[in-house]
């Protein structure tokens, strides 16, 4: 298998103690729809949790064999941690 380009909007609430909290990532088909996804749902709801920030990145790699590059941030919106990767 070939490798692939993901692209994916990944949004932030807040904990009932002020704490960032990812919700679940949406894919999306292109780095355009990723950043403008990402600005547009700032303000909005999922579920009980209001979206205080957004990040937009893609990840190129090979699901068959698992292997993928590191991430690409392509926009931050909002309220976002400082270190994404580093996040429990």
């Amino acid at each position: 298998m070939s490798c692939l380009t993901y692209y994916v909007v990944l949004p932030f609430s807040r904990t009932q103690d002020g704490a960032l909290l990812a919700l679940d990532g949406e894919e999306t088909t292109s780095r355009d729809i990723a950043r403008a996804q990402a600005a547009a749902i700032i303000g909005h709801w999922r579920g009980d949790d209001e979206i205080v920030g957004a990040i937009a990145f893609s990840r190129r790699g090979n699901p068959g064999s698992g292997h993928f590059d590191e991430a690409e941030i392509l926009a931050r919106y909002g309220e976002t941690p400082d270190d994404l990767f580093g996040m429990e």
